[in-house]
């Protein structure tokens, strides 16, 4: 009898330690290579919309308890420290209320001076060049309806497609970098600031979405304020998948609401 229960015993230790590899290679891998992200907000676009999922690499700003799962407090402190280049579009964890992820674009590194003057970001003193750009068009999905496109950026296209325009304008940082970004109206409390002083060890960051996102323009809770850099997870590098958010619970429903033309874009 103990010798045909041996095998059972066997097998199943080997189960165990082939979940527990499994699941310590996962752990490592997203804690330290790369991790996915998902957007659940307006907040990035034209780059990027609600239902798209991307990969993050998690080398690129160094380690801290942020880089882990849960934020789990193993690393102390930052460790293989970078700073982001400005431009970069990042992951981090919401400074005050730590229980969520944010991404954002940094815009201002420690000792940077960052304003805006009637929609324009000065960086240092000097306005960081803002060229309009042909309209950002995006179609009307469940996961991006009427009541997220309001009245007046309402439209059909030429198909008779409903869908959401918004003014365009494309930035270009003094390093280079340049990206589209979004200036819905003139809103005096986001498109006139005072002058902000980024401290040490912290960084500026912006949503793309001007006029609709919490950023380091505002103080929590109605924004992040400046972000530490130890709250740094990733950069964003890659869509993997994106979704308009149409799919049920049928297998190939997934396939018609999956925005394939999506797939792949880079950063």
């Amino acid at each position: 009898m103990a010798r045909s229960k041996s095998p059972a015993r066997s097998e199943t230790s080997e189960t165990l330690r082939f979940l527990l590899k499994l699941a310590l290679f996962i752990f490592v891998l997203r804690s330290f290579v790369f991790a996915p992200f998902s957007i659940p907000s307006e907040s990035m676009l034209p780059r990027l919309l609600i239902g798209d999922y991307l990969f993050v690499s998690k080398w690129n700003y160094g380690y801290s308890r942020w880089s882990l799962p849960w934020g789990v407090p193993l690393i102390p402190g930052r460790i293989l420290g970078r700073d982001p280049t400005p431009g970069d579009v990042v992951v981090f964890r919401a400074p005050v209320v730590q229980d969520h992820d944010v991404i954002k674009r940094v815009i201002g590194l420690p000792g940077d001076t960052v304003q805006m003057r009637q929609g324009q970001v000065f960086l240092n003193g000097k306005a960081i060049p803002k060229q309009r750009v042909a309209d950002f068009t995006l179609p009307l999905t469940p996961n991006f309806d009427a009541k997220l496109c309001v009245a007046p950026f309402q439209d059909v296209d030429a198909a008779g497609v409903a869908i959401c325009r918004y003014p365009r304008f494309r930035e270009t940082l003094p390093n280079g970098r340049s990206y589209f970004v979004l200036d819905q109206a003139e809103l005096p409390d986001r498109d006139d600031t005072e002058i902000y002083t980024v401290p040490a060890g912290h960084v500026f960051v912006m949503g793309d979405n001007r006029d609709d996102s919490g950023d380091s323009r505002f103080a929590p809770p109605a924004g992040m304020g400046m972000v530490p850099m130890d709250h740094l997870e990733g950069k964003a590098v890659v869509n993997f998948f994106s979704t308009d958010g149409s799919a049920g619970l049928l297998p190939w429903t997934w396939f018609s609401a999956a925005r394939w033309s999506r797939i792949g874009e880079g950063f």
